[in-house]
């Protein structure tokens, strides 16, 4: 654990749903190092999204614990794992959530102004990032302009703008054809090659692990071999 960049421990998440109890997670452990495409696979319903969202702070265990960096954070206040998340860490959703009436470059550049970065600065990483995923020429088209996959590239430039060291990424080629998806993915190891972020995909498509230096296959909240 000491060398991972995020790691989990017997991991324990609980849902109840009028009378029925679901366990969602049931004990999880993992270590994913620095520099690492991590992907998580499984069904609809398996764990994979509340697991995301339990390593990024966005939900709690019942029990276990996350440690980021060696540091455990699945305790923190909500206002350090918000501070966390802004600093450290990088979404990419698979319905995209970029801003419609913005163009691709102002989707890039709006967190970057939030973050309170200089408008120079803003201006050169946003442009960075767009050129990235192959996108610098179409940075003032809007969302609807684009393709699913374009749109896709435009939320992983958004991700990457502030310089996270870790990028979630939950189900983000749920939306595309299988050829958009192989692109998706090699775009992927390519910025983590470029730019040293980790990066955590969880998708129910298997045949995408054949890009991962680790994978985990999730059903009825655990691990399972294949």
């Amino acid at each position: 654990m000491k060398d991972s960049l995020i790691s989990a421990r017997e991991i324990k998440r609980v849902f109840t749903v009028g009378h029925q109890v679901i366990n969602a997670l049931r004990g999880i452990d993992l270590d994913i190092l620095p520099e690492q495409l991590a992907i998580i696979t499984g069904r609809s319903g398996s764990g994979k999204t509340t697991l995301l969202n339990i390593l990024a702070g966005l939900d709690r265990p019942d029990s276990g614990s996350v440690y980021f960096r060696g540091a455990e954070i699945s305790n923190l206040p909500e206002s350090t794992l918000v501070d966390l998340r802004r600093r450290e860490l990088g979404f990419v959703f698979q319905s995209f959530a970029l801003l419609p009436l913005l163009s691709a470059y102002e989707n890039v550049e709006l967190p970057l102004r939030i973050a309170g970065w200089n408008r120079l600065e803003q201006r050169q990483r946003a442009h960075e990032c767009l050129e990235m995923v192959g996108l610098g020429k179409r940075s003032n088209h809007r969302p609807y302009e684009l393709s699913g996959g374009e749109r896709q590239r435009v939320a992983i430039a958004r991700a990457l703008a502030h310089r996270p060291c870790l990028i979630l990424a939950d189900e983000p080629t749920g939306e595309l054809d299988a050829t958009t998806s192989l692109a998706i993915f090699t775009l992927l190891q390519q910025i983590i090659a470029k730019e040293g972020v980790t990066v955590i995909v969880t998708t129910h498509d298997a045949s995408m692990t054949r890009f991962a230096d680790v994978t985990w296959h999730m059903s009825d909240g655990t691990f399972v071999k294949v």
